[in-house]
């Protein structure tokens, strides 16, 4: 039997590729797709903070511990995902490390499997391959907490956040949306960040918003005055009624200082 050149085994392979990638391409998308998977905002619903998770160490702690009194990113997905856990994961370290605020002292980073199969070597390994790979920012996620949890557990944290999700066993992958979530100290759902692609200064905003004053300067504060989160986009933007306010309150405080020193001049 005659040899097949390599030059035409590789052709074949690369038609063979690109056959099976058209064949799956052209598969439509279930028609509840959008009904099955999603991120439904629930802002200003009370997370459980009572939940207890795994860490990537194998060690059960609740979600109260983890936060530790401090504003909350939460963020769901799964550790074997094929492409977009990657992004998120990679997209919240860009973001993260970009903020002048401290993982440590300032708020907590959890990110929950969906896949209740996963175990602490599967977060560890997650873990380990996002340091690896974003040596920037390696100190501070070293802070963040890898988590799996119990059916029971998974189901009712992303059923109070929003996070629809479903597994399609044809694939055998889990079909789910991606964004994060900001929890204020005391479990309420502060706001949404949708996508893989999270704006450092909103991200800091909604970090000292929902930390209820303990964070951020005087500008974030005046800032925070002036404008208002807009969950349609899951960004902040400038509130009219806001700035009216404001500068009707600067115009009431700067005419009372011109009618005392009128008044001390008279005397």
């Amino acid at each position: 039997m005659t040899a097949i050149p390599r030059i035409v085994l590789r052709w074949l392979v690369a038609v063979a590729f690109a056959f099976v990638g058209a064949a799956s391409a052209t598969t439509p998308p279930p028609r509840d797709l959008t009904a099955r998977a999603g991120f439904d905002q629930h802002v200003g619903a009370s997370l459980d903070l009572h939940a207890r998770v795994r860490d990537d160490a194998g060690h059960e702690v609740g979600l109260r511990a983890l936060a530790d009194g401090k504003p909350l990113v939460l963020a769901f997905g799964y550790y074997r995902c094929p492409n977009l856990c990657d992004l998120t994961l990679h997209g919240m370290a860009a973001a993260l490390a970009r903020i002048p605020l401290d993982p440590a002292s300032d708020y907590r980073v959890v990110f929950l499997s969906v896949d209740p199969g996963e175990t602490a070597g599967d977060a560890r390994q997650a873990s380990d391959m996002l340091r690896a790979m974003d040596a920037g920012a390696a100190a501070r996620i070293a802070r963040w907490t890898f988590a799996t949890a119990a059916p029971d557990t998974i189901a009712s944290l992303t059923a109070a956040v929003g996070f629809r999700y479903y597994f399609d066993a044809g694939i055998q992958q889990y079909v789910h949306p991606a964004g994060l979530v900001i929890v204020t100290p005391d479990g309420h759902i502060a706001q949404y960040f949708f996508g893989v692609d999270y704006a450092p200064d909103a991200l800091r905003l909604a970090l000292v918003d929902a930390s209820g004053g303990r964070l951020g300067n005087v500008i974030d504060q005046f800032v925070l005055l002036c404008c208002g989160y807009d969950p349609a986009t899951g960004r902040y933007s400038l509130l009219v009624s806001r700035i009216m306010i404001v500068l009707g309150s600067l115009f009431v405080f700067a005419l009372g200082i011109g009618v005392y020193r009128l008044a001390r001049r008279t005397r």
